[in-house]
């Protein structure tokens, strides 16, 4: 683990919370946690939102390696890089019960 007082850990760190600080990004999360890897229109489909908005919040989670994603034909599919980032999902459950 890093020193506390590393600040481009702190930054790094502060700059992927920023990321996932959005309910539909905390909800993508938890359906690539329970779900598996699932294509856009399979994300955009089960959280009622348009795809340029499903579209919108994935690539700011790939700008911050949040979730991957591989081409299969013409489809994007997309899964979590870690899956520890769905603990922060489980952490925040837990801390505002």
């Amino acid at each position: 683990m890093k020193s506390p007082m590393d600040f481009d850990f702190l930054e790094e760190s502060t700059e992927t919370l920023r990321a996932l600080a959005h309910p539909i990004r905390l909800a993508v999360i938890m359906l690539l946690k329970t779900k598996g890897p699932m294509t856009v229109t399979e994300i955009f489909e089960s959280l009622d939102i348009q795809q340029a908005v499903a579209s919108h919040h994935l690539r700011i989670m790939r700008s911050r390696n949040i979730v991957k994603v591989q081409r299969d034909g013409q489809n994007s599919i997309y899964s979590l890089v870690h899956p520890d980032f769905y603990n922060i999902v489980e952490t925040m459950e837990t801390v505002l019960k």
